[in-house]
């Protein structure tokens, strides 16, 4: 594959192929399956990936930019030493996968799944999670300024030592979620104790 653009590709299997290092722009890939294929080093900009399994692939050390993966299955998916950028992540599922380190950028993770996963000490800064699932994702010591964080699920989420200052949650986030040690701005302790029934006056 090179760096022409090309229309969309429906439904192809990509299962074991070896897609290092390439360049993809703007292109549009449907239902296609990349599984345990080798795209370590991919760089892609403008590309949309949609409802496309990435179960095994080695995705380590890939660099995107404003790139959808739009419902797109990752299992055991290698991302650690990647970058994505003002990227969507809207409702994609990530199972099991090695995020840590990765560098975030504007990412857009509204419906995605992301229960369990590792995300320590990682910057969210500026990342939009609402309505997605934390469900005992581990987020200690991670940057989540300015994040929205609205209707997102977070029953175990781990947060030790995470700075939420700006971020944007509702009131069940702060009845129901764990903040030992969490950096919050003044107006925002406000709000947790509202939250635990405190009258603030």
């Amino acid at each position: 594959m090179s760096t022409v653009d090309i229309e969309a590709i429906l439904d192809e299997d990509y299962t074991d192929v070896q897609l290092r290092g390439e360049y993809w722009q703007k292109r549009t890939y449907v239902r296609c399956r990349f599984r345990a294929a080798d795209m370590s080093g991919l760089r892609t900009e403008s590309v949309t990936f949609v409802e496309c399994d990435f179960t095994g692939t080695d995705l380590a050390g890939s660099h995107h930019h404003r790139t959808t993966f739009r419902r797109c299955q990752f299992t055991g998916t290698a991302l650690w030493h990647s970058s994505l950028r003002d990227c969507s992540m809207v409702g994609s599922t990530f199972i099991s996968c090695r995020l840590r380190p990765i560098e975030l950028a504007g990412v857009d993770f509204s419906q995605a799944s992301l229960g369990g996963a590792d995300l320590r000490n990682t910057d969210l800064s500026g990342c939009r999670l609402r309505a997605a699932n934390l469900v005992l994702a581990d987020l200690r010591g991670a940057t989540l300024s300015s994040v929205d964080l609205v209707g997102a699920r977070t029953t175990g989420l781990r947060l030790e030592g995470a700075d939420m200052r700006g971020a944007q949650v509702d009131t069940v986030f702060w009845a129901s979620t764990g903040l030992s040690e969490t950096r919050v701005a003044p107006a925002q302790t406000i709000d947790y104790a509202r939250a635990h029934g405190l009258v603030v006056e």
